[in-house]
């Protein structure tokens, strides 16, 4: 199958729509658009003798799939291009035409909150429940007014987590029960602006309300804080999505040619306490502490990508966007890739993959397991251990990784220095000490590594 993505020469990035989401529905479309035009060319057979399969195509007939698909991908791109655009500017048209008349009507968000009359409340707060991590990047002219539905929807179906949302999109974790998750789900694909996302755009893991300490919405300058302004960085400028399927292929090949030379590099653009217990093999795991650092990381170690083939990843996707964006604005990579659904996703379809180890996730699990290997170990002991927990002074937010046993001998900090810190401050109120994050866990890493391959 002929990749649709590359349907010749004469079709430039900068020849797509821009409007909101381009690329995702750009390539649905295409994709549809495409299929529609093999289909066209098919003959149906004359009689039941005749070859299940014969395409006629500008004079030629073609009986292989890979050869007709070939050939409307160099020959008929432009065509695929017209008529693909020609459908976006439909769509445009009718949802512009939605938001207008919704903004008219009013302001009042109860028209998009379910009716939940019919379902027993019991059924929004017992049961089996899960998780949900999402993103989705999209022009919101109004973030106020989505923030505003996003609380009441939450609030309604008993759902707590984070969501954050900007004038470039939202990006969501909530837990709750299947039955308000399923009810969230369906009202966020109901909702004029998000109609552009999809069912398996929401991964799910188990879980529950219990995940999160309450519910917190907002508006913000990013929905994933990179410290880059959104207008010169833009998620439309990624780099090309790979399916789990494709980039356990990619990964495949790239661990196979390890010693001979390979000129690909495998990049974790997460945080050093998210590698730390699950990662790609063979993968560069930057030892940053916010995704924040990660610009000046690229612009520090810019010669490490210089005419590299870099395969990126992190938790669900969402960091690669704009992450990509900004490694391609170096214009010193040969290609930039990035895993569509982020690990979550490729863990789905690949538990027993090239990803080892726990997935890292923001609430309070700390981290999902797929698969049994443990590669990080206690902070005191050595011992392996992948268990999170946070360091048990009231002044510091650090994670620490510290065994059953060192815990059962009082080795609950996050490092030496803050164990003393608890100690000495012992007969001090929690109320009396500011959060801060100065401890040898911090002061003694630098806050921009320098890595070599």
């Amino acid at each position: 199958m002929i990749p649709v993505e590359s349907l010749g020469p004469e079709v430039h990035k900068a020849d797509k729509p821009d409007f909101s989401a381009t690329r995702k529905l750009y390539s649905h479309n295409k994709k549809m658009t495409f299929a529609k035009f093999v289909a066209s060319k098919k003959v149906r057979p004359t009689c039941e003798n005749s070859s299940p399969a014969l395409w006629h195509c500008c004079g030629q007939s073609f009986r292989e799939s890979s050869s007709i698909h070939k050939h409307i991908a160099n020959s008929h791109a432009s065509e695929i291009h017209q008529l693909t655009t020609e459908t976006l500017d439909v769509m445009l048209h009718q949802a512009h035409s939605e938001e207008e008349s919704i903004n008219e009507e009013s302001t009042d968000v109860s028209s998009w909150i379910p009716n939940t009359s019919h379902i027993p409340e019991d059924d929004l707060i017992k049961g089996p429940g899960e998780v949900l991590l999402y993103y989705c990047y999209c022009q919101l002219n109004d973030p106020q007014i989505i923030c505003q539905w996003q609380r009441e929807l939450c609030l309604k179906l008993k759902l707590t987590g984070k969501v954050r949302v900007a004038t470039e999109g939202i990006n969501g974790t909530v837990g709750g029960t299947k039955t308000a998750t399923n009810l969230y789900i369906k009202a966020m694909l109901s909702h004029p602006t998000f109609k552009i996302m999809q069912v398996q755009d929401f991964k799910k893991s188990e879980g529950g309300a219990a995940c999160f300490s309450d519910l917190k919405v907002g508006v913000y300058k990013e929905i994933v804080p990179m410290g880059v302004d959104p207008a010169i960085v833009s998620y439309r400028l990624a780099g090309i999505h790979l399916e789990p399927k494709e980039f356990h292929k990619e990964v495949k090949a790239f661990v196979e040619n390890q010693s001979s030379g390979n000129d690909t590099i495998l990049l974790d653009c997460r945080n050093f306490y998210e590698s730390k217990i699950g990662q790609f093999n063979q993968c560069l795991a930057p030892n940053i502490r916010k995704f924040s650092y990660f610009p000046d990381y690229v612009d520090k170690n810019v010669d490490l990508f210089r005419d590299k083939k870099v395969l990126m990843y992190c938790t669900g996707g969402i960091r690669c966007e704009r992450g990509s964006a900004y490694l391609k604005s170096k214009n010193v990579c040969k290609e930039v890739y990035q895993l569509k659904g982020g690990i979550h996703k490729y863990l789905e379809q690949f538990p027993d993959g090239f990803y080892r180890g726990k997935l890292f996730v923001f609430d309070d699990r700390y981290a999902i397991t797929f698969n049994e290997d443990v590669i990080s170990e206690c902070r005191y002991c050595s011992c392996p251990w992948d268990q999170y927990q946070l360091c048990s002074t009231d002044f510091c937010c650090q994670l620490v990784l510290s065994c059953t046993t060192c815990i059962e001998c009082g080795l609950t900090a996050c490092c030496p220095v803050c164990q003393a810190k608890e100690q000495n401050h012992s007969d001090v109120s929690s109320d009396e000490l500011s959060h801060r994050e100065e401890c040898e866990c911090t002061m003694s890493r630098p806050k921009i590594p320098k890595d070599t391959l």
